[in-house]
């Protein structure tokens, strides 16, 4: 059999070279459009910034199979559906005020299949979240009560929507999820039994008299945001339903989620030919550590009148592991699952890339793709310096945003781990992708994952968490090369058949 073989000298490029952490991702002083491999590489000590080496496939033989990792796509799990962060208020209102020409350098260079990142999903708030337009203001799309004042606000017609018009330019495919963090003040309770009233955006539960008039929220949003043009992919119930000390919030336990999805939410979907996806939970791994909320959808699930309208569901990582998605996935196989939400901040050394970059990729990145989620989708977009605009009480006034954006000059940038770690999965990870086996070598303290692409790819995330390079073989279908990963660094390929 005929192999080709190249090599990829990484660190002399690491010691040569210095860049700036807001290098412009994809960049190369090297023409590299005729190679046949694309490596992106991204180094926790902030010299590399997914910097693009391409290297040309030459002839030659294996000499080196003991450390060779090799691709194994007859191994198959999950269907990748993408990757990205969410345009909330606040990161619409930040990127709207850059200057045109910065606004669009920076979401060619995110959201572009073929000249960026290629970020593909982003989560929105249906209504008000933590993080609004304006600081300090909360608010739904239908404040006044009965569901025939229904109207989206300026938050979505004046700054979400636009911004999401223009990331579709880049990105014609972009997926987009829904999820609310209230309901409107006026349906909600303080018990569900008595129905006493309850006029507060923090907490409450929604009223089961309402429930029809809620699942119509829901539809006229969808329709709302596809008349503007902007497809809504999925949506959420509700955002962190065990929380009750969110700045918004609603205290949705499983089975008023169950009930509501299998009176009201699913049915008004099938009535109004919505093909929106309905995901439920999207929330903590421990499930906020209450006893009676353990394994909240497969509860909903064992509803068969619910689960037919479910699609799958969604989880955070602010609380518990990774690990309780197996148990979730081999309880219910047949429905997916999401990661919807994480965040960096100054509790997690969000602002040290030397931290937060390697953290980011193991944590948020690979425990989930590997463990059966279709997405990865984090916190912000964009922050400003002062991690704002945010709410009052209950919302976080430390986050940071994937990119943070002066308040000065709404031009000067600092792209952050999330920004990085997202990009690496989703220039290897293509919409439609499927994750495939690895097996052969695994070097210590190297974690990876691999997808075959719908064009044919095949695309490789590795991450070495030593302190020192590493270099090893990889092996896909008739082509092999030698790699080498930077000490502490994020490395990923795309591969040719």
């Amino acid at each position: 059999m005929k192999r080709t073989f190249f090599v990829l000298s990484v660190l002399c490029t690491v010691l040569s070279c210095c860049k700036d952490p807001n290098t412009n991702p994809g960049t190369d002083p090297e023409p590299v459009s005729q190679h046949d491999v694309m490596t992106y590489i991204t180094t926790a000590d902030n010299t590399m910034h997914f910097d693009k080496v391409g290297k040309n496939f030459t002839d030659g033989l294996n000499m080196n199979p003991e450390i060779t990792m090799t691709l194994d796509p007859n191994t198959r799990y999950q269907e990748f559906d993408g990757f990205g962060a969410a345009i909330t208020g606040a990161s619409a209102y930040n990127l709207s005020r850059m200057p045109a020409e910065a606004r669009a350098k920076l979401l060619k260079e995110t959201f572009s299949v073929d000249e960026g990142m290629g970020y593909s999903y982003v989560r929105v708030p249906i209504g008000g979240s933590d993080f609004n337009v304006h600081s300090n203001y909360d608010y739904t799309c239908c404040d006044e009560q009965g569901i025939e004042h229904f109207a989206l606000t300026s938050d979505e017609t004046d700054y979400i929507i636009p911004i999401l018009k223009e990331i579709l330019t880049y990105n014609p495919n972009l997926k987009v999820m829904g999820s609310p963090w209230s309901c409107p003040r006026w349906m909600k309770v303080s018990d569900i039994n008595t129905k006493g009233a309850y006029n507060s955006w923090v907490g409450g539960y929604l009223n089961p008299d309402y429930y029809q008039d809620y699942a119509t929220y829901f539809v006229k949003w969808i329709q709302g945001f596809e008349q503007a043009g902007v497809p809504v992919t999925s949506v959420t119930v509700e955002n962190e339903p065990l929380n009750w000390g969110n700045s918004m919030s609603l205290y949705m336990p499983w089975q008023q989620e169950r009930d509501f999805v299998k009176t009201a939410l699913g049915p008004a979907f099938a009535a109004n030919g919505i093909q929106t996806k309905i995901i439920v939970f999207d929330h903590n791994y421990n499930y906020d550590g209450k006893e009676d909320q353990q394994r909240y959808p497969i509860r909903i699930y064992n509803d068969s009148e619910a689960a037919k309208y479910i699609d799958g569901a969604a989880y955070h990582n602010y609380g518990g592991s990774a690990t309780e998605l197996e148990s979730v996935h081999q309880a219910a196989p047949e429905k997916n699952l999401y990661f919807t939400e994480a965040s960096i901040g100054t509790w997690n050394n969000g602002h040290d890339m030397s931290v937060s970059l390697l953290d980011e990729m193991k944590y948020t990145c690979l425990a989930n793709v590997t463990r059966w989620c279709k997405t990865v989708i984090v916190w912000n977009f964009m922050l400003d310096d002062h991690n704002g605009p945010h709410g009052g009480a209950g919302a976080c006034n430390t986050c940071f945003g994937a990119v943070d954006v002066s308040s000065a000059d709404y031009t000067t940038l600092t792209k952050r781990s999330h920004y990085y770690a997202i990009g690496h999965l989703s220039k290897a990870f293509k919409t439609g992708s499927t994750r495939i086996g690895v097996k052969g070598y695994q070097p210590s303290n190297v974690l990876v994952c691999a997808a075959e692409n719908p064009d044919g790819t095949y695309g490789v995330v590795l991450m070495n968490e030593n302190s020192n390079g590493l270099t090893m073989q990889l092996e896909a279908g008739e082509h092999f090369f030698s790699l080498t990963l930077p000490g502490r660094s994020i490395t990923t390929c795309v591969i040719p058949k």
